[in-house]
């Protein structure tokens, strides 16, 4: 299995645990270290998920949003449809796909703030929809205790909007069939979250 943005590597370990090979995908080289940690058994690649080489694998997941994450604003069609394709040639008929994506469509631009904090360390967060192009922000500003007080950091993720409608048509042109789902198991996806279940057709 190839999971696309695997972060810390905790569905890595997962997968390893139910019998999976695993290959986890993510740009992030500290990610990629806690990763090795968590799931040592798995192999690592760090690349962005629209540009790792893909091999032969029964399934592919890109778990919380991941293939809404850029790493900033671009013009242009959306990068989905090419990722799609790539992701077909790597699977066998009826291999899987699951992933999900914030949608474009919602009643008002999301706007909101959240913290978290610890003893050690506190993160600031705050989203903003700009629905000009379809994108959200997210500011975040961590501190983590140092020697001499806090270290603080300051970073901005972008993350592009999508189309229910757009994403499906996107999968069936590559080869998929498509199921919609707002929840894994039992546990629902968050605000404006959708999850896709492709299924690689066989050939006719």
């Amino acid at each position: 299995m190839v999971d696309l943005g695997c972060g810390s590597g905790i569905w890595a370990r997962t997968l390893l645990d139910n019998g999976y090979d695993v290959l986890g995908v993510d740009p992030s080289a500290s990610m990629l270290e806690l990763a090795r940690q968590q799931a040592p058994a798995a192999s690592f690649l760090q690349s962005s998920a629209y540009r790792a080489a893909l091999p032969p694998c029964v399934a592919v997941t890109a778990l919380g949003e991941v293939l809404s994450y850029h790493r900033r604003a671009v013009r242009g069609p959306s990068r989905l449809p090419a990722l799609f394709r790539r992701v077909a040639q790597a699977l066998p008929p009826g291999g899987l796909f699951v992933f999900d994506l914030i949608m474009a469509e919602g009643k008002s631009p999301m706007a909101y703030r959240t913290w978290r904090q610890a003893v050690e360390w506190a993160v600031l967060s705050e989203a903003l929809e700009r629905r000009r192009g379809r994108w959200l922000t997210r500011d975040i500003t961590t501190f983590r205790r140092a020697t001499h007080g806090f270290r603080r950091a300051v970073e901005r993720h972008w993350l592009r909007l999508h189309r229910a409608s757009e994403v499906t048509k996107a999968l069936v042109a590559a080869g998929f069939s498509v199921r919609l789902t707002r929840h894994y198991g039992a546990k629902p996806l968050a605000h404006r979250r959708l999850g896709f279940l492709a299924r690689k057709r066989a050939a006719i």
